[in-house]
């Protein structure tokens, strides 16, 4: 007979197994924040060929991005046992992304060399090996993300519920950055000369945008696969 005592195979979690998730949704907000700075540039044809090639190149990756981390969030939140394979397919995309981005800047002489560029890339990439690292097999993340989504919404629902939380937190959070950012203009007397605070109020409203953005795609995937009292017969 089995001892009751017996341990499940593999290690308990750290925690650390939580680090992909919250790299998932850094990269998916500096994604959100590549659209919008980039967004207005679209069919500005005074810039070179190479440049218009990798703008169109970064907001193609950047909505690709979003929507597969969309998917990817509702495996984390849904703590399915998919979520580590997935994970591990969407950062090997998002490495040979960044890498065929830098080679692209490197090689095009329309680009000019910056050791901080590169420095941010390789950052980038040792994060998201870091992260596969931290899923691999035996480290512990099966313990976490174990569940068969036998009693969760599916994905579907909460890829919905995240692009909803997504529309609504960016407005709220752009009007709410940007009457903050009038406010703190008038309150500090800044200088209007040229448009100034009407430009820190937009530059303030733009960052209300993103981070309400983000907080409303976690809070709404959360809403909808938070757990549930069972229901009493």
């Amino acid at each position: 007979m089995a001892s009751i005592d017996q341990q499940p195979a593999g290690r308990p979690d750290s925690g650390l197994s939580f680090i992909p998730v919250a790299w998932l949704v850094i990269v998916m907000g500096l994604s959100a924040y590549g659209l919008i700075s980039n967004w207005r540039l679209i069919g500005d044809f005074s810039l070179p060929d190479n440049v218009l090639f990798l703008i169109y190149g970064g907001l193609a990756g950047g909505v690709i991005t979003i929507l597969w981390g969309l998917y990817l969030l509702g495996l984390a939140f849904n703590r399915s046992a998919r979520f580590p394979r997935h994970y591990t397919i969407w950062q090997v995309a998002i490495i040979i992304w960044i890498l065929v981005r830098q080679a692209y800047v490197l090689l095009v002489s329309d680009f000019v060399f910056s050791a901080e560029g590169l420095g941010f890339t390789v950052a980038e990439i040792a994060i998201g090996l870091l992260c596969i690292y931290l899923l691999r097999n035996g480290a512990g993340a099966e313990t976490v993300y174990a569940n068969p989504e036998t009693d969760r919404p599916p994905v579907f629902v909460s890829i919905l519920a995240a692009l909803l939380g997504i529309i609504l937190g960016g407005v709220i959070g752009a009007f709410g950055g940007f009457f903050a950012g009038s406010l703190i203009a008038d309150l500090t007397h800044m200088s209007c000369f040229e448009g100034a605070c009407g430009f820190f109020a937009a530059f303030i409203g733009l960052g209300g945008l993103i981070v309400g953005a983000i907080a409303g795609c976690i809070f709404a995937i959360w809403r909808v696969n938070r757990r549930r009292p069972p229901r009493a017969r």
